[in-house]
């Protein structure tokens, strides 16, 4: 399979919010705005490319009976990473995000990929495979983010577009819930076309 295949099937065909459903935690409580989206989805998107190229140059010496161990452990070493890149360079987006970032050891996203595609194929594949979920869930958490900051707040990259205080409900769970199912039902409709 291409390069270019691997990738655009993780942003489209098995895009992990809107068609796999994956990843819902750090989905609806981070897209409050589109920056803490975007942030979270590429602070996945690098863990993902990385532990998915280490997962798969380690999958012929890992037991079977603790592989899903294992690839925690390396998991947890690229979101240490992130971690602390993000303390140091972009700290208040580190504050807002808060524990989403050490909650990407145990996202399904970055499991699922390192047991269903990285465990069984090249390291360069699974890097790409890596990219290519990542920027799906980027994508989705950025347009959900959009969203939601544009109805909640009247906002735009955190620049204020529209007057007023925008619709509550957007901002909280609640609007989350009604955004991403709408936004589902649209990017299927798309993908269908």
């Amino acid at each position: 399979m291409s390069k270019w295949k691997i990738i655009t099937r993780g942003i489209i065909k098995e895009n992990p919010t809107f068609v796999l459903v994956l990843g819902m935690c750090p989905t609806l409580g981070t897209t409050t705005s589109a920056i803490n989206g975007m942030g979270m989805g590429l602070a996945t998107t690098f863990v993902l490319m990385l532990s998915n190229y280490a997962i798969s140059l380690l999958a012929g010496l890992i037991p079977s009976k603790i592989r899903i161990p294992a690839y925690v452990v390396v998991i947890a070493i690229f979101v240490t990473v992130v971690q602390l890149l993000m303390q140091a360079y972009v700290p208040a987006l580190y504050q807002t995000l808060g524990l989403f970032i050490p909650l990407i050891v145990v996202n399904c996203i970055v499991l699922g990929r390192a047991e269903a595609f990285a465990s069984k194929n090249k390291p360069v594949d699974s890097f790409f495979d890596g990219l290519g979920s990542g920027l799906g869930f980027t994508l989705s958490l950025t347009v959900l983010g959009i969203v939601r900051e544009l109805l909640g707040s009247g906002s735009f990259f955190g620049l204020k577009l529209l007057s007023g205080d925008g619709i509550l409900v957007f901002i909280l769970a609640p609007g989350a819930f009604l955004v991403l199912g709408y936004l589902m039902v649209l990017f299927n409709k798309i993908k269908q076309a």
